[in-house]
């Protein structure tokens, strides 16, 4: 690993007078594949679209490269967004659009690459995700599971630096979950940072190399799986409880 893509300064959130996150430090290096973890409704969701400058902090902040996302103009966002891609829990496929145009959609909005150029890509990463067919399907045509594909696809295709996954197999049946990790593990650059928010901590373990566990909004574990030992009670019965329920449920 590399330095870090990212790193949020005692970053908070709120939403009117309720706290979501709360001095929040993190690094995020280039080169891992970081797991956020912890229970529904303590704030991970929340912090993957602060560290993707969709949302704003309200306390401390969120650095790519060293800049302060809150201080860039519309511009300079902008210009920071094209290293990332982001794998949206809800799919967020354009209803309107077919697969190919879906896909291509980061690529055309960079306007620097030649439509063949373009068409090549968006050929070759949905092969790569098993949908060389669907590319003129439309999203209402396509099983939940290929909607993540689909998904996948798009935000890898521009090969991002930074790589955000939002509960990337949320709602699928266990093989079509492993599908989805098994394709997170084969499209990891070793020069990307990529963070994966899931529930699936099995299948986590096959990708991630460090682990970040968030508790009412506060980080309450950092490290790799091998630290997990001295962690406190509550994180190792978290862990290793919703491991072992998702084999149990294989």
């Amino acid at each position: 690993m590399s330095g870090a893509a990212i790193r949020c300064e005692g970053l908070g959130k709120r939403f009117d007078d309720t706290w979501v996150l709360r001095d929040v430090d993190l690094d995020v290096y280039r080169g891992e594949v970081l797991g956020l973890i912890g229970p529904g409704g303590h704030g991970k969701s929340v912090l993957l679209k602060c560290l993707a400058g969709l949302l704003s902090p309200d306390a401390g902040r969120v650095l790519v490269d060293g800049e302060d996302l809150a201080r860039l103009g519309p511009l300079g966002l902008a210009r920071v967004r094209e290293q990332y891609g982001y794998v949206f829990q809800n799919y967020a496929l354009f209803d309107f659009m077919s697969v190919r145009d879906n896909v291509a959609f980061p690529l055309r909005q960079q306007a620097h690459l030649p439509p063949a150029e373009i068409d090549a890509r968006v050929a070759a990463r949905l092969a790569d995700v098993g949908l060389a067919h669907a590319l003129d399907l439309l999203p209402r045509e396509l099983s939940g599971g290929m909607k993540k594909r689909v998904g996948l696809a798009r935000a890898t295709v521009g090969d991002p630096a930074i790589l955000l996954y939002d509960d990337p197999s949320a709602g699928l049946d266990p093989v079509t979950s492993s599908k989805i990790f098994q394709l997170i593990a084969r499209m990891h650059r070793p020069a990307a940072a990529t963070v994966v928010v899931s529930h699936d901590i099995d299948r986590m373990r096959s990708v991630c190399s460090r682990y970040v566990m968030l508790e009412h909004g506060h980080v309450v574990f950092d490290g790799p799986e091998a630290a997990l030992a001295d962690a406190p009670e509550s994180v190792r019965a978290f862990f290793f409880g919703a491991a072992h329920k998702h084999l149990e449920g294989r």
